[in-house]
């Protein structure tokens, strides 16, 4: 019995269930009883977050935890403020944030685990997860498969490569954090604070083909900017570390290089993304008409040529009408927001209706708007105050303590997190979402801020008034 207790309050083993549940919860035929299985993980995440905070004392190392509070609880007076069918919704946000900041984020708060080990279990079961997905996507994909049964449309969706995933969108997101944690896992230093061998170069090599062929074919592109904005920060890490020692001079022309790189890897990007497209297309659409149809599976033959490439020809694919749209609900209440669960329904009803909640399920597509929409100019602050101290004690210890030879993870974790705040430029990628995207994000920065605890130790306590205390890590 008090061995499944243990497990219970194991917030590492929650992390790594959850993780793969999330995953699994985009893999087509998979994803129903996924979500039957995340139903009852989540209760077990709430539990364990009560019992953190509770039996642990989870605020003794909880950093700028009084931000995240603060914005807790200005979505608590938000949903009580706007009352309405989206209630219990709102509470289930509420919830999934406790969740978010104190179970994710807050593994630089734990004390008894090795968040590195973690890590390494948790990117080596994507990249094998990945790989096979990949493969079996690509081999369907050749041999003419196509399957379509209401929200699941396999291997081909709306003329874009999706493979086993349920979106092409997903199977792009996927295929970068894949190919991100190879990066992780080829790193020395890591390997060995994590107390692990290496996975097979061999194996590596082919999850990084898989991943960006999917990546290509998938023709998402918010992913491209996702996966090019990674690369830039890694250049711009390598461009700036020990920027101590950089004379201004330097810095100008490593600046200027930056813009001529940047410019070189979209552009290369986007050559290649067309050029496997149009190889692809033509390998696959003449061998179609011959392709027999098996059991439950229809034909290729009869519809028209796949070219991977997005039906919708507007570059903004409708982001136009959400953002004009979110400004109007912002209007609605721009101090207190109106409470992310009421976003479709006041859309529907005080506006254009231009949400919809099969299709935006509570967002906008851009993270930003969301928390602004959802929580008002107060939320939005308080979450940016959060951002802002965080990315500055980051980029202090990553710049002034690291050199471009670093064989230790942070440059990665670092350029992630950073291309993934202009990837939520573009997705509903940031918070109030209970998907693998999202909490990939908060896993990434509560392991960014693991490091933390290595450059800048918990510092006493910052005292207000006579007999109240506040830990100084907290603000």
């Amino acid at each position: 019995m008090s061995g499944l207790k243990n497990t219970l309050r194991n917030p590492s083993k929650f992390r790594l269930s959850y993780l793969i549940v999330l995953f699994f919860c985009n893999i087509s035929f998979i994803q129903i009883p996924a979500y039957v299985c995340l139903a009852f993980m989540f209760f077990w995440g709430v539990y364990i977050v009560y019992y953190k905070i509770k039996y642990q004392h989870i605020f003794d190392g909880f950093r700028f935890g009084i931000w995240l509070l603060a914005f807790m609880g200005i979505n608590f007076i938000t949903m009580l403020v706007n009352l309405s069918e989206g209630l219990v919704y709102n509470v289930i946000m509420l919830f999934h944030l406790s969740i978010c900041f104190f179970i994710f984020y807050g593994i630089h708060s734990e004390k008894d685990i090795n968040p590195k080990a973690e890590l390494y279990k948790v990117c080596k079961f994507i990249i094998y997860s990945t790989t096979v997905f990949g493969a079996l996507g690509f081999a369907f994909m050749m041999f003419g498969v196509k399957f379509e049964w209401y929200w699941i449309k396999f291997i081909i969706f709306e003329n874009r490569f999706t493979g086993v995933y349920i979106n092409p969108n997903i199977l792009g997101f996927i295929s970068v954090v894949s190919i991100v944690c190879c990066h992780i896992i080829s790193k020395r230093d890591f390997l060995v604070q994590a107390k692990r061998g290496r996975i097979s170069r061999i194996w590596l090599a082919v999850c990084l083909s898989v991943d960006m062929f999917s990546l290509l074919l998938c023709d998402s592109n918010a992913s491209i900017v996702l996966f090019v904005s990674y690369v830039v920060f890694i250049l711009v890490f390598y461009a700036f570390s020990m920027s101590a020692k950089i004379k201004k001079r330097q810095a100008a022309l490593k600046v200027v290089a930056l813009v001529l790189a940047t410019a070189y890897v979209i552009g290369a990007a986007l050559m290649v993304r067309s050029i496997s497209q149009k190889t692809v297309s033509h390998l696959i659409n003449p061998k179609s008409a011959n392709s027999q149809a098996a059991i439950g599976i229809q034909e290729i033959s009869g519809s028209e040529a796949i070219t991977f490439t997005h039906q919708n020809t507007h570059i903004d694919s409708g982001r136009m009408k959400l953002i004009k749209e979110s400004f109007k609900l912002f209007q609605l209440s721009p101090v207190f927001g109106i409470s992310n669960g009421n976003i479709i329904e006041y859309s529907q009803k005080y506006l254009n209706g231009t949400l919809s909640l099969s299709y935006h399920n509570n967002d906008i597509h851009n993270g930003y708007l969301t928390i602004l929409v959802s929580t008002g100019v107060i939320g939005f602050v308080l979450f940016a105050i959060f951002g802002i101290k965080l990315f500055k004690h980051i980029v202090v210890n990553l710049f002034r303590r690291q050199n471009a030879g670093s064989q230790d993870i942070l440059p990665c974790l670092f350029a992630f997190c950073c291309g993934y705040l202009v990837y939520s430029l573009f997705e509903k990628a940031l918070l109030y979402d209970i998907s693998f995207m999202v909490m990939w994000f908060w896993y990434m920065i509560g392991m960014t801020s693991v490091y933390l605890n290595k450059y800048e130790p918990i510092m006493g306590a910052l005292y207000t008034g006579r007999t109240y205390r506040l830990p100084r890590h907290m603000v």
